[in-house]
């Protein structure tokens, strides 16, 4: 494999016809957000209202409610699909995960100290969430750095749940300490959307931006990682310093998601197992992929939420964990263990 190869961000023009199909659903799953919901707008007044007619109680739902948490929703499953798609290449695990890593755990620990001791602006719960995305991640790398952490699937999420349970055991303990913040976050710690102003996804986006950025800068040297460390040296790759990098994006990404949405589990590792099994396993076709996969997933989980507990909506979160957990049997029972 030569350094074009390598570099070339879409290896073939046989991508296109999946990534045009999971764009149709996307665009399916926006739709299908707007017009339906918990409340009494059902899709022909959330249509009326979606063209500029029906009533103002209709108007006032769809722009003001429905289209900020679909929004949101968008941007959070394209954050969590891409961060878990840049963890499993990394450690070239199928198991890792956000919220088995302890990012999730780190990010929703961080922000639950920080409404304790005040904080309220947008912008700084943003970046409390992402520095303790960082320092989760950070805790489990150096747990099973000394393991053979690229190497033992098993060991790497067996760390990741022991730092997540710990990290939400604290949170809890916080939240029995202050009262208040118990009832601030209560329902964002389960994973939800619901209410989440257009203020806060403006506050996320320059991070995510960023972490944008770092994708694209990561993506083909991940690419020749997969084919072992020597050849990305060959390649004039820097492995110490992609990891790196890698770290800071999948923190800027998880952080900001968990700001929006709460700590919501296995999101990073569906979306990027159904865009392996469409496109394979090279990185860059899993990243273009899971642009449109991980917002589908959001949105479709985002209004089975709203619609199974109606006229009350079920936590985000829930519904994202009952998606997920079979994949994640799925992947354990069929043998899939072994790095990618």
């Amino acid at each position: 494999m030569n350094d074009h190869a390598v570099a070339n961000p879409l290896a073939s023009s046989a991508l296109v016809p999946p990534l045009t199909v999971a764009v149709f659903f996307v665009v399916a799953a926006v739709f299908a957000s707007l017009l339906w919901g918990a409340g009494p707008i059902g899709p022909a007044d959330a249509l009326k209202a979606l063209i500029g007619q029906g009533s103002e109680e209709a108007r006032f739902v769809i722009m003001e409610l429905r289209l900020p948490r679909t929004a949101i929703a968008v941007v959070t499953g394209l954050a969590l699909a891409v961060a878990g798609a840049l963890l499993q290449a990394l450690t070239r695990n199928p198991l890792a995960e956000p919220g088995l890593l302890g990012v999730s755990g780190g990010s929703a620990f961080a922000v639950t100290l920080a409404v304790m001791l005040g904080a309220s602006s947008a912008t700084l719960t943003t970046v409390v969430a992402q520095v303790g995305a960082l320092a989760g991640c950070s805790l489990v790398m150096l747990a099973t750095r000394s393991r053979g952490l690229a190497t033992d699937p098993v060991r790497l999420v067996l760390a990741g749940a022991t730092v997540t349970g710990l990290l939400l055991s604290l949170t809890s303990v916080l939240m029995l300490a202050d009262q208040r913040a118990a009832d601030e976050i209560r329902f964002w710690i389960t994973g939800s959307i619901a209410g989440t102003p257009f203020s806060h996804l403006k506050a996320v986006l320059p991070s995510l931006a960023v972490a944008g950025v770092l994708v694209v800068m990561v993506a083909a040297p991940l690419a020749a990682m997969s084919l072992g460390e020597r050849a990305a040296l060959g390649l004039g790759h820097k492995p110490g310093r992609i990891r790196l990098l890698v770290l800071v994006a999948v923190a800027l990404l998880v952080g900001g998601a968990t700001a929006l949405a709460g700590p919501l589990v296995f999101a990073g590792l569906v979306v990027p197992f159904i865009a392996r099994a469409i496109g394979g396993p090279d990185i860059r076709k899993t990243l273009w992929l899971c642009l449109p996969i991980g917002p589908t997933l959001l949105l479709v989980a985002d209004t089975l939420a709203r619609i199974i507990g109606a006229p009350a909506e079920l936590p985000l979160g829930v519904i994202t964990a009952l998606l997920g957990a079979p994949v994640l049997l799925y992947i354990v029972r069929s043998g899939r263990m072994p790095t990618l």
